[in-house]
């Protein structure tokens, strides 16, 4: 059965809605955007031939509202929706809609959606059609007194798994019998949140795991294909970081027996469109593979699989949504070269990977041979509490493996962000390590990377980059200049440290990372003294304006990217950025009365927010007596949840509740601490 597809409402946002707008564009099919009230004038809404406003900003009122969505594609006279991938893209209950409304889904059937969507279900169709599938526990309707009582059958480590959903969302490693209880606790509160089904199962943990998906295209007519392979090894709790292909793992051998299978759970599902399948390939036994879960979808990192095989899969997706048959047979793909995607995400990576918000004052992605960039995001938008931090893909194409890790480094070292913390100097580092290098790569490696987790030391701790008295320097004397040209009508006004009696150079008390550092400069721009805490470097402005300063230390020239608004003087040079905060004086001194005011050592006793977000969990009520390290509140934000502990002893007051929204550095706790809690009980929070 044919379609005519004159027109596409893509019902999603950010960078994946721009990729497929470029896409429908180069067909020449009309496309239509939708946005929330938060992303009014975002890329996606510009880059489309027409938009419409889907809800206000949070996403269960906007992109995850069926009715809205639907509602948008009749109203603007879509003949197709494509869902892009998260939100929507495999919610059965949009494609229904969508036929009821007479549209085209472009995505499968809603047979495959319903099979797939579920991964108890799914390991078992699979497993009935000659998969192989990992050990454990996948009976649906079990609580968590069933699952308790069958784990020790399976063994530990396990994983606990949301049966719906995806993206690592709600998964629990569990090393102990005494520590599943808490992770079905949590594990069903973030699967019920996410995806509106708290149905857990279990599976046996896989020691050194890599993760290996399988790129498919179905037609109607019965054809399918894969297009290789992906590596997506380099995780972080669950969470993809950098994708390649192909992988560095596999034989071809291997690669045709796995893409055989792939290819085999599709067909076994009338599969139609393009799909994943993922699976499980053990370090130590490459030619051992286990299927995980099929992503009904299109995958964050498919641009790696694009430019392996020149092969562009959203105009697949909807030439096969349309009823036109596959033109590509199995023979007729080819891996060329090697290529490497980094997810560039609005994250603090000195504070935990905390998700950042605010307002981007500079977005300057990279060029270069073989280098390709999925963005959408521009400087001048704010970056929303209410969605996925990711800001954009960095991709680079190389002849082999080697060269696309250079393009990519260097992609990534050229690329500039202001306004929001990133992980661009993480991404940066973690290319240059040993493992990733050499393709000894698992899904552990980033924690041993980052010393989160044990390991057998195959790779060292990585020691991160933080801000020091380099930033601090050039953020004095970048703050030192701009008001030597402020005062230029005025010599009174001048930073010069002039006063009656004793010479004093211009003080700037400027805060990093919690740290407030007092930086006395004295003399012009062009030629200055600058000290910190004790030590003199001899400083110059040697060019510079209001957005870059070229900067000698001691003789040592660097050049930096600079920005600046009420929170502070952003910095970027290379991949690394920072923030630089001037504090004012008054702050200082009303700091010092706080602690004045507190025993000696002891903890503050007010529990902040750290991100804008919404209560999920409240652990005591007003009232109770709490312990250092007890869980108060969590928080969840930019699809995490973050978990607010008790930093002292004592009787807590709670002043927020479940579903309430909290804004950046909101007190949702104050605790009147025992008389011996100090610090040294435990972290803050």
């Amino acid at each position: 059965m044919s379609a005519v597809i004159r027109s596409v409402l893509v019902a999603n946002r950010g960078e994946i809605a721009c990729r497929i707008i470029r896409t429908l564009r180069a067909m020449g099919i009309r496309s239509i955007a939708v946005y929330s009230d938060a992303d009014r004038g975002h890329p996606h809404v510009a880059l489309a031939d027409a938009a419409m406003r889907i809800g206000p900003a949070p996403a269960r009122d906007s992109y995850l509202s069926v009715d809205a969505v639907v509602a948008a594609a009749v109203a603007s006279g879509a003949d197709a929706i494509h869902p892009g991938y998260g939100f929507l893209s495999e919610n059965v209950e949009l494609a229904r809609a969508a036929d009821a409304a007479g549209l085209v889904f472009i995505g499968p059937s809603v047979v495959a959606l319903t099979v797939m969507g579920d991964k108890i279900r799914a390991k078992r169709h699979v497993a009935a059609h000659g998969v192989p599938v990992i050990p454990g526990l996948d009976e649906p309707g079990l609580d968590d007194a069933a699952l308790i009582a069958a784990a020790e059958g399976i063994g530990y480590p396990l994983l606990v798994k949301p049966s719906a959903g995806g993206g690592g969302k709600g998964m629990h490693v569990v090393d102990a019998p005494a520590d599943l209880a808490g992770a079905l606790v949590s594990a069903r509160r973030i699967a019920a949140a996410a995806f509106d089904d708290d149905t857990l199962f279990l599976e046996r943990l896989i020691i050194r795991p890599r993760h290996i998906e399988v790129q498919v295209l179905a037609d109607a007519h019965g054809a399918v294909i894969h297009l290789g392979e992906r590596e997506c090894s380099l995780q972080r709790r669950h969470q993809k970081v950098v994708e390649e292909a192909p992988s560095p793992l596999l034989d071809e051998a291997t690669r045709a027996r796995i893409g055989a299978a792939a290819c085999e759970v599709a067909r076994s599902v009338g599969y139609t469109g393009a799909g994943t399948v993922e699976f499980l390939v053990s370090a130590s036994d490459p030619e051992a593979f286990f299927f995980m879960e099929m992503n009904t979808r299109l995958q964050v990192e498919h641009p790696v699989t694009e430019l392996v095989t020149g092969i562009d899969l959203v105009r697949w997706q909807v030439l096969v949504a349309a009823g036109e048959p596959l033109t590509i047979t199995q023979d007729d793909v080819v891996l060329t070269g090697h290529a490497v995607e980094a997810r560039v995400y609005a994250e603090d990576t000195a504070a935990g990977f905390l998700p950042s918000t605010g307002r981007l004052l500079a977005y300057e992605p990279p060029t270069g041979p073989g280098v390709r960039v999925d963005g959408g995001v521009a400087a001048g938008l704010d970056v929303s509490p209410h969605y996925d931090p990711m800001l954009a893909k960095i991709v680079a194409h190389g002849a082999d493996r080697a060269e696309a890790i250079e393009r990519l480094s260097a992609a990534l070292a050229a690329t500039t962000v202001l306004g929001v913390a990133t992980n661009l100097d993480f991404l940066h580092d973690l290319l240059a390590d040993d493992g990733v290098r050499s393709g000894d790569i698992d899904t552990g490696l980033i924690e041993r990377f980052l010393g989160e987790g044990g390991g057998d030391g195959h790779h060292s701790r990585r020691e991160s980059r933080r801000p020091g008295a380099t930033e601090l320097a050039v953020a004095a004397l970048w703050l030192h200049a701009r008001r030597w040209v402020a005062a230029s009508a005025s010599p009174w006004s001048a930073p010069t440290g002039f006063r009656l009696g004793v010479h004093r150079a211009t003080e700037y008390h400027l805060e990093v990372g919690g740290v407030v550092t007092t930086v006395a400069v004295d003399g012009m721009p062009d030629r200055v003294t600058v000290a910190i805490d004790g030590q003199t470097v001899e400083a110059a402005l040697a060019a510079g304006d209001d957005r870059s300063a070229v900067v000698e230390l001691d003789g040592l020239s660097r050049t930096w990217r600079v920005e600046h608004d009420s929170r502070g003087v952003w910095l970027a040079e290379g991949s690394f950025s920072c923030c630089v905060r001037e504090v004012d004086r008054r702050e200082i001194v009303r700091a010092g009365i706080a602690a004045a005011t507190r025993a000696p050592g002891a903890a503050s006793p007010e529990t902040r927010v750290p991100m804008p977000g919404t209560v999920v969990d409240v652990g005591a009520a007003s009232g109770d007596v709490v312990e250092v390290g007890q869980l108060l509140v969590t928080v969840e934000a930019m699809k995490m949840e973050h978990r607010l502990l008790a930093a002292t002893a004592g009787t807590v007051t709670l002043t927020v509740s479940v579903g309430d929204v909290v804004s950046l550095d909101q007190v949702v706790a104050t605790i009147t601490p025992s008389p011996q809690a100090t610090v040294d009980e435990g972290a803050t929070p």
